[in-house]
């Protein structure tokens, strides 16, 4: 890695973690198009570089959220339970059954396309109305995150990212969310770094994570994150989740028309 590719790196790692960190989401679903199709990390070896990323990148924000008392409560026993099984699992099916390019943009906009939209209408429906959704029962709250965990090993965004979205738009408070989210996704992250570094040494292919880089983008996540975090209390809640709602869908776009051409 060269220095120019380095510095890129770190500043797409900062801008996105410091948009997305005050809604529990480590930017991780933002940077690995980035990485995909501005860095060049060949697929697979993207995934766990992504998965990198959330290791270095998280503790910046889950300092700010420990400080305040964010971190206590059951929601982020009950994420972590599901999401670091489904992590491994989901390692696994990436390296074995999803491994080349065309099916992996298939899955981008999959994932990204009906989360984005799903989060925009949620929003607004949110806005308009006075009575609080139900919030989900701890049981249903595993098994998302189970599920979940899967979805992120494929994908190499540790789970968390999108768990937050989905839980803030079943009815739960960001301020609660948040930091459960988000060291759901540290934990996960770092055991699906190590089942792909483990998994590189007995597959051919780029399976490894670009190591250089990761550490270069998750620098840049570690200060945007904790900036983030600082900055939550302050932002507006529902022009955060349309935000990250219009740029899911953007992404999800972007590589559904590349599957087409």
């Amino acid at each position: 890695m060269d220095w120019p590719t380095g510095l890129l790196g770190f500043a797409a790692g900062l801008l996105i973690s410091v948009a997305t960190a005050p809604v529990g989401v480590s930017g991780a679903v933002f940077l690995l198009p980035v990485q995909v199709s501005v860095l060049g990390v060949p697929s697979p070896a993207v995934t766990p570089t992504n998965l990198l990323y959330n290791v270095v990148a998280g503790p910046g924000a889950l300092l700010r959220h420990h400080r305040s008392g964010g971190l206590r409560g059951p929601l982020t026993r009950l994420l972590v339970l599901g999401t670091v099984p489904g992590v491994v699992v989901g390692a696994v099916i990436r390296v074995f059954a999803v491994p080349g390019p065309s099916v992996f943009r298939l899955l981008i906009a999959v994932l990204l396309l009906p989360l984005g939209g799903w989060l925009c209408l949620r929003t607004l429906h949110r806005a308009s109305r006075t009575a609080p959704a139900r919030e989900p029962s701890p049981r249903a709250i595993t098994r998302l995150a189970m599920a979940v965990g899967v979805a992120g090993g494929i994908y190499g965004i540790g789970g968390g990212s999108l768990l937050g979205p989905i839980l803030v738009g079943r009815g739960m408070p960001v301020a609660k969310v948040a930091p459960a989210a988000l060291a759901a996704t540290f934990v996960t992250s770092v055991v699906g770094a190590g089942t792909y570094a483990l998994l590189s040494l007995t597959t051919t292919g780029d399976i490894a994570p670009y190591w250089s880089l990761g550490l270069a983008c998750g620098l840049g996540g570690l200060c945007g994150g904790y900036l983030g975090a600082r900055l939550q209390p302050r932002l507006p809640e529902t022009a955060l989740r349309l935000l990250l709602g219009v740029l899911a869908l953007g992404i999800g776009g972007l590589y559904a028309i590349q599957i087409v051409r």
